[in-house]
């Protein structure tokens, strides 16, 4: 707890009834930008403004249960204003070392033992249910409806169903043309009101209850659509189960309880999007005691490569074999990185996890790679882990530090607790998590530190389905609400119009600096190198600017953003400031001005940049690397090329 949270200040708290019943009451956030106005009559309601302007208007909450709906015609019985700050210190630190959570927030008490808490910050608005009920409580549904003033330019993500690994590609959607037979949108869902905010949706603190996800009214708005509870499953091969049953609720669980936050992080800029802590500030704090033993960092990867290192150096036939992993123990030990991912092929089984496939030799690994300072991360389905729950222990004791599982695909109320019930198991037996095949983050992370990120993205697995023009969303959607295992370092890189590839030569659309500019702008607790160490080993300079690059952070500045493209950031640990852009497709160079107003004012710092080659906008792998000086106050001109980018390191 020291390390996470350290102190909590409630300020300026009243109670009595604010507002006659269906008079309204106005919530402004600190510096006053933002008020939320609600209102009670047959709904409980509510609108959003910024700067006078309204931006969400007569929204509407509540919660269906069996036996009564919480916010059907609600009686306020009492009320309390709160003003909080916090300084919270998560220890996984993705943008910031120390964060500062000031806010106003309203709690309204209604008669059927229920409450609603808003809170208002200055970059957004958040409520959430709180009940206080005897034994468990059945949702059978809940009400998020939020109307639109205007027609709104929504980016979405737009699956074909429930089941769902969060991968599709990024959509662009009219709000008044959204009709409720269109497909529903995971969160998070990003708003342009076209009035200069910009509003991403998503939830935090999900416990124990489904993932939300959204779906168009047809009349200009958007409500909530959620999994219902599985109740019967059969088998679906080696690495997942159907649901063959489920039932007429999405929720069973206990009556006196938080529900989970459902937030708008409320832009002027969409560099406050880039900078943004809204889940880390309204998620439950760390359950771990000693997380000391909590090591992110950074991991090389052998399954987009096929793991077939090559070259004069490698005299044994590459594969899932004793010799590869020991040459990826070898490249990770060379260059500083902590972890080796051990991916599907480590084990003689699929199903079972506490037989390794004989020509690994994984304990002769485990041995190597503690010699070489090299930890291992074991790759395993999730029915494998649900079957196995004990294997947290068993790799404790072998000396496994993390592993990666995959292939949930679903976000309902028995995964969500699945989940929760796997960092738990993990947190006890000191292993950390990387979840694939995963939904959104949404606050189970700083709960249980251990879980060090989630894919949930159209990450580099994608290959030719990964492209700049939906990547350069990612820091303002996917990786604004949490840690994204998104697996960049493609050394093999090409523009659009001439990709071909696969593995074992797997390659990236866009640039070389492109794919060095994403260790800066993307953030997760373990970040990949994907490709192979044989390529790596060529590209030496690529190679130690990607490991220098440190996976927590210190500081983060939005320098150039503007979402889905072009977005620059710079970022601090310690003293060193390092600086990442990327950009999309639709320009065929961007010339863009950087301000070094965020250095010490007393000191002279040694900028090494990466730039786009000259012919980098149609030979992707064209780089150059340069060398200056620069102080406070300096500006410097960049230039990138169509998916290209810029990767610098100052100190």
């Amino acid at each position: 707890m020291k390390k996470y949270l350290c102190c909590i200040f409630l300020l300026s708290v009243a109670t009595g009834s604010l507002f006659a019943q269906g008079k309204p009451i106005d919530l402004a956030s600190p510096n006053g930008e933002l008020k939320v106005t609600i209102t009670t009559g047959d709904k409980i309601y509510y609108s959003v403004y910024g700067n006078g302007k309204q931006l969400l208007t007569k929204s509407h909450l509540g919660l269906n249960l069996n036996d009564v709906t919480l916010g059907e015609n609600p009686k306020l019985l009492n009320s309390k204003r709160i003003h909080g700050e916090e300084t919270i210190k998560p220890y996984v630190s993705l943008k910031f070392s120390t964060v500062k959570s000031i806010y106003n927030a309203v709690l309204l008490n209604f008669k059927g033992n229920y409450s609603v808490e808003f809170r208002a910050f200055d970059d957004g608005i958040a409520y959430r249910f709180i009940t206080l009920k005897k034994g468990d409580v059945t949702v059978m549904n809940e009400d998020f409806g939020i109307n639109f003033p205007e027609d709104y330019a929504l980016t979405l993500q737009q699956p074909g169903g429930f089941k769902t690994s969060y991968e599709d590609a990024y959509t662009h959607v009219s709000s008044a043309a959204w009709k409720p037979a269109d497909k529903m949108s995971t969160l998070p869902a990003l708003i342009d009101t076209k009035q200069n905010y910009k509003i991403l949706i998503s939830e935090a603190d999900l416990s124990d209850y489904p993932a939300m996800f959204l779906k168009g009214t047809g009349s200009n708005g958007a409500e909530a659509t959620f999994p219902k509870v599985p109740l019967e499953f059969g088998p679906d091969g080696d690495r997942s189960q159907k649901i063959l049953k489920s039932a007429d609720y999405i929720a069973k669980t206990s009556g006196t309880r938080n529900f989970p936050w459902r937030y708008f992080v409320i832009a002027k800029n969409d560099k406050q999007l880039l900078e943004n802590t809204m889940t880390l500030r309204l998620s439950s704090k760390s359950v771990i005691g000693d997380a000391t033993w909590i090591k992110p960092g950074q991991a090389s990867w052998e399954w987009w490569n096929d793991a077939t290192p090559y070259g004069p150096d490698v005299n044994f036939v590459s594969g899932y074999n004793l010799d590869t992993y020991k040459y990826y123990i070898d490249f990770a030990s060379k260059y500083g990185v902590k972890y080796i991912v051990m991916d599907e092929g480590w084990a003689k089984s699929t199903t079972d996890p506490y037989t390794p496939n004989p020509k690994v030799d994984l304990k002769e690994l485990i041995r190597y790679g503690k010699e070489k300072n090299v930890g291992i991360i074991l790759w395993l389905t999730w029915l494998t882990v649900h079957n196995n729950m004990d294997l947290f222990k068993t790799f404790h004791e072998w000396g496994v530090k993390g592993v990666k599982i995959d292939f949930m695909d679903r976000s309902d109320q028995w995964m969500v607790k699945y989940y929760e019930d796997v960092v738990k198991e993990a947190a006890r037996n000191q292993v950390f998590v990387d979840f694939h095949g995963a939904f959104k983050p949404a606050g189970l992370e700083y709960k249980y530190p251990n879980l060090i990120s989630y894919e949930g993205v159209r990450g580099l697995e994608q290959m030719g389905g990964c492209s700049p023009d939906n990547s350069t969303y990612l820091p303002f959607m996917r990786n604004a609400v949490g840690p994204m295992d998104f697996t960049p370092g493609a050394m093999i890189n090409m523009q659009p119009n001439v990709y071909s590839a696969q593995r074992p030569n797997a390659a990236a659309i866009g640039t070389r600096v492109n794919q060095l500019a994403m260790y800066v702008v993307f953030e997760s607790g373990v970040q990949m190198l994907c490709d192979n160490p044989s390529l790596y080993y060529r590209n030496a300079d690529c190679t130690e600017f990607i490991t220098s690059v440190p996976t927590t952070w210190d500081e983060t500045r939005a320098l150039i953003a503007d979402a889905g493209q072009v977005a620059v950031v710079a970022k601090r640990k310690g003293e060193k400031w390092f600086i990442g852009g990327i950009t999309n497709g639709k320009e065929k160079t961007r010339e863009l001005e950087l301000t070094f107003d965020f250095l010490d004012k007393d000191k002279t710092y040694t900028v090494t940049w990466f730039e786009d080659g000259i012919n980098a906008g149609t030979q992707a792998m064209d780089y150059r690397r340069k060398t200056k000086q620069v102080k406070a106050g300096d500006k410097m001109t960049i230039t990138m090329v169509r998916n290209g980018g810029f990767a610098a390191e100052l100190k």
